[in-house]
């Protein structure tokens, strides 16, 4: 852990600058629109230790697969997000001698990241080798009003000298990525030149021709400056040179606007970036500002968690939730959630099961609806590459599956027992429809998109299972579960139990659009080669003989057949200077133990919860916590939600403190690589599902508040059907106000209630 963040309700501070530090605050100081992201690089030039990261949605490379021994079915490629042009540069020169953060003498260093306003500032006071000290203000954002568009204003002071100071605004095309397999670079430059006040790069990706074109301009507060422009093949720049006076403020504003292929025509993309870019400055600065922090203001309006009593916490809740919202904006289902988002390479920013398990549930509820609906449109976008990618396993008859990381729906992973055996992900991308439909009722999605996806998520399944004479029972070998620290094992619960759910609401949707809509019925029926008796005959034959491993000893769900083979220790039994695991055990080790990376058969008790009684959840959780690491992200999200369940509130609330300080206080030692961008969602989940008890059960909204001892209250917002509702949770009651229109049914704690349009409803706590 680096616990380094001062704590503040809206407010992300770094005080004091320790270059160890620099490249975690590049990742926790990011910035995002849903179209780009920006790494909180400095910017001015920084010659110590830094990762330079400015990335695109979308915008991927297919970087040739390095295996140690090629495996047959291994993908060809890892795709890659694509670390882009640096935009946010502007170099200083200061008599001469360049402003650099690594050897200037550095006071009242202050970053401050404003998540109600999506800004990124920064302050100092620099002296340089020369003697020169000057004071520094800067300030940044990437537009929410105008998506293409980031703006920087950089404000310097003199203090101690009059003299010449240059400003060199640039864009830098000359940028790789460290995760490269080759170390090879992916960017071609076409076009870059510079003129007065101006300059740009037109950019071409090596392969699939993906272009961008950055065009940059300024302005200055200052009435006398020479100007020169230079460019090479990878960079153009300007630079302003200006007559300073000591204890004279100069504001120096740079805009950019970065506009790709994926939206506007590679022919003209100069020209409409110039344009934009022009629109831009003629907007001015506190204009741009002010549209953008209009846009967040909406965004919070629906998204908010407010918690009083526990600022720590109240930062968390909102640091999470702010970045997912400039993750992910939901208006284009070309787009999905990376798990570092914009924020680092790690992972390669590719499409995970994270999305369709995490973020899916915190945009249902929070977003409108046409956001969720995208995301399960990029699935169905990709269903003909995943029937691709089950047919190079073996499979026919239209099965499909998923991959485990994509960018375009080809599998793009290459770690065996990740890419060919975590088939769950197959599963998870059912339930996000099944839970998209108990939340939206959104049945035209369903029969225009949902059922093929269903349909061929199901035969894979039925391909999948095997029978097992000795069982007299349908069996899945050799698979990964949730828990990664498991590899090839037979008869995983979770992935058995969500292939027998998968099969019952794929026949359950098919009954019903039987019955209530023929015409499409036949329609599917014809489209997908449906042989309704025969692959419903043996999908029954399936849910009615799977094996589900169980213990009759402990009444428990096994993880997998043989967990109970393995040494039965505790996490507590390790020693402290042995954690994490995974950073100081051999795989061997690891895989012989019974430790437990993330929530497995407690991933299955959390989706479905419905099928137990308390008394088997809390047997469950008692038995499988004390042997899980947490050394996933997303597991302890998941825990609080189960704990909450269970009404332990004080295991709640630490794993709730767990997921939402995963990056602020990089728990993992690796937030220099980027944040967890879909375990953020976890977080919200961990308050909404866990402290609120949020459930959606037979189309109807339940509530079961709790409260940690921690909090005074806590409220959040959700969006149902329709309907906007605040619920507020005190110690001693909880209240729920309508911000719609029409009246709504709610239970709390099993009993229904009827608000009534923009009414409200008070009960005790219990």
């Amino acid at each position: 852990m680096n616990k380094y963040i001062k704590p503040h309700e809206w407010k992300i501070i770094e005080e004091g600058f320790n270059p160890d530090n620099q490249e975690s605050s590049e990742s926790i100081f990011s910035l995002g629109n849903g179209r780009m992201g920006q790494r909180a690089n400095f910017e001015e030039f920084y010659s110590g230790q830094s990762l330079q990261g400015s990335y695109l949605a979308g915008i991927y490379y297919p970087d040739k697969t390095k295996v140690g021994w090629w495996k047959n079915g291994y993908p060809e490629y890892f795709a890659k997000v694509l670390n882009s042009t640096n935009w946010i540069g502007i170099d200083i020169e200061i008599e001469g001698i360049k402003l650099d953060l690594n050897k200037a003498k550095i006071e009242n260093f202050l970053r401050t990241l404003d998540m109600q306003q999506g800004i990124l500032s920064r302050s100092f006071t620099a002296t340089l080798e020369n003697g020169k000290t000057v004071e520094v203000d800067v300030t940044r954002f990437l537009s929410m009003d105008d998506l293409d568009c980031g703006v920087i204003r950089y404000q310097l002071r003199p203090l101690n000298f009059s003299g010449k100071i240059s400003f060199i605004p640039y864009l830098d095309g000359d940028v790789k990525n460290r995760d490269a397999n080759y170390d090879e670079k992916f960017w071609n430059i076409l076009e870059s030149d510079s003129i007065y006040g101006e300059a740009w790069l037109l950019t071409q990706t090596k392969k699939l021709d993906f272009r961008v074109g950055y065009v940059m301009r300024w302005s200055v507060d200052v009435p006398d400056f020479e100007v020169e422009t230079s460019y090479n093949d990878v960079k153009s720049e300007n630079r302003i040179e200006i007559d300073c006076t000591k204890g004279k403020l100069i504001s120096f504003d740079k805009f950019v606007t970065v506009c790709s292929s994926l939206y506007y025509d590679k022919e003209i993309l100069l020209e409409i970036a110039g344009t934009k870019t022009l629109m831009a400055k003629q907007n001015g600065f506190e204009k741009m500002l002010e549209n953008h922090t209009k846009c967040w203001a909406e965004i919070w309006k629906q998204s908010d968690i407010k918690i009083k009593g526990d600022i720590v916490a109240q930062q968390s809740i909102r640091f999470n939730i702010f970045q997912l919202n400039q993750t992910y904006r939901g208006d284009d289902a070309r787009l999905n959630i990376g798990p570092k988002g914009f924020t680092g390479e790690k992972y390669g920013g590719s499409t995970y099961w994270d999305t369709e398990a995490y973020c899916l549930p915190f945009f249902l509820s929070t977003a409108p609806l046409k956001v969720s609906r995208n995301l399960l449109i990029y699935r169905y976008n990709h269903l003909s590459k995943a029937i691709e990618n089950a047919e190079k396993l073996g499979f026919s008859n239209g099965a499909a599956l998923y991959p485990m990381v994509t960018m375009n729906g080809e599998e793009c992973h290459n770690e065996w027992e990740i890419t060919f055996e975590e088939i769950h992900r197959n599963g998870a991308i059912a339930f996000a429809i099944f839970n998209y439909i108990r939340h939206s009722n959104d049945i035209q999605y369903l029969e225009d998109y949902g059922i093929e996806v269903l349909i061929a998520i199901a035969r894979f399944w039925a391909q999948r299972v095997s029978f097992s004479n000795e069982k007299n029972k349908y069996v899945i070998l050799g698979v990964t579960g949730p828990n990664e620290y498991e590899n090839n094992v037979n008869n995983n619960w979770y992935t058995n139990k969500i292939a027998k759910w998968c099969l019952e609401y794929t026949l359950e949707v098919l009954n019903k659009m039987k019955l209530n809509n023929p015409l499409k019925y036949k329609y599917i029926v014809e489209k997908t080669d449906f042989n309704y008796k025969e692959e419903t005959s043996k999908w029954n034959e399936i849910i009615e003989n799977i094996f589900l491993p169980y213990c009759e000893k402990n009444e428990i769900f096994l993880q997998q057949e043989g967990y109970l083979d393995k040494e039965q220790i505790l996490v507590s039994d390790i020693p402290v200077g042995q954690r994490p695991i995974n950073q100081h055990w051999s795989w061997d080790r690891i895989l012989r133990s019974c430790f437990i990376k993330q929530a497995d058969v407690l991933q299955g008790i959390y989706m479905f919860e419905n099928e137990f009684d308390t008394e088997t959840i809390r047997k469950h959780f008692d038995f499988y916590e004390p042997r899980t690491v947490h050394e996933s992200s997303l597991s302890p999200c998941v825990h609080a939600i189960i704990a909450a369940r269970i009404n332990d509130k004080d295991k709640a609330y630490s794993m709730f403190c767990r997921t939402a300080r995963l990056d602020l206080d990089d728990f993992n030692n690796e937030v220099s690589e980027g944040l967890h961008i879909t375990s953020m969602a976890g977080t919200w989940m961990a308050i909404v599902e866990g402290f609120g008890g949020k459930r959606v059960i037979e189309g109807e909204l339940h509530l079961n508040p709790i409260i940690p001892k921690q909090w005074k209250e806590y409220s959040f917002i959700i969006l149902f059907r329709g309907n906007k509702l605040e619920i507020n949770v005190s110690q001693q009651q909880i209240e729920i106000f309508s911000h719609s229109k029409e009246d709504i049914s709610i239970f709390v704690y099993g009993k229904k209630h009827v608000i009534k349009g923009g009414g409200k409803m008070v009960t005790t706590i219990l």
